[in-house]
């Protein structure tokens, strides 16, 4: 099954446990995937898309999600 729903950047920063403005700065610096949508200027991702990113990321070390 697929989640499609769409993830801000406080959705992402809540799912990783971190403040929104870490998520921009990994977007700023190229460590967050390019945005599913864009609506008025403001980028989105698909939950998938942030657990496929979240499972890939150097030292998540198995972490599991909530």
């Amino acid at each position: 099954m697929t989640d499609r729903r769409l993830w801000s950047y406080k959705e992402i920063a809540a799912h990783i446990r971190v403040q929104p403005d870490t998520v921009r700065s990994y977007r700023k610096h190229g460590l967050l995937p390019p945005p599913d949508h864009v609506e008025s200027g403001k980028p989105f991702w698909y939950a998938d898309t942030v657990r496929a990113w979240v499972a890939s990321r150097p030292g998540n070390r198995g972490r599991r999600e909530s």
